[in-house]
């Protein structure tokens, strides 16, 4: 019996693969758990067209964070904190500081996704990068300046 099978089977093969199994295993064990279909000429056409869709949903997502990492790029988001002496401050800048500053700019991200080179301690401008996409990273400058005195 001919399968196709939707999902990497060891000692079988990968998703996407038609493979010669034994009619017991294929009609007892793959079909009814999911993990491949009989390997008909509709079954296969139809796999291939769902994964050129998949691909191409793929190709325009990265495109599209690309995009965002060039608009980021040219974002700089301002945190004011207090400071003490020395420009050293209190706490620190974490990433739940920069999504905030993003957000200010219309541009939404997870604050998971940010990460930081060092604990920011001091004032200054630093650099934060954001994981868009998984082949996607964008840089983005966080100046940290004290908090204006109040009148």
């Amino acid at each position: 019996m001919k399968v196709l099978l939707l999902e990497e089977m060891e000692n079988l093969g990968e998703a996407g693969e038609i493979v010669d199994v034994k009619d017991g295993y294929g009609r007892n064990f793959l079909i009814p758990r999911g993990l491949a279909k009989m390997a008909t000429d509709g079954v296969v056409k139809a796999w291939q067209e769902e994964r050129r869709q998949a691909s191409r949903k793929l190709s325009k997502a990265k495109d599209d964070a690309e995009a965002l990492a060039k608009e980021m790029a040219s974002v700089e988001v301002v945190v004011f904190v207090k400071v003490g002496e020395e420009n050293r401050i209190f706490g620190s800048v974490s990433p739940v500081h920069v999504a905030e500053g993003l957000a200010k700019h219309g541009i939404e991200a997870d604050r998971r996704k940010i990460t930081m080179g060092d604990d920011i301690k001091h004032t200054g401008v630093y650099t934060a990068s954001v994981k868009i996409h998984p082949e996607v990273v964008a840089e983005v400058k966080v100046r940290v300046e004290p908090e204006p005195a109040a009148a």
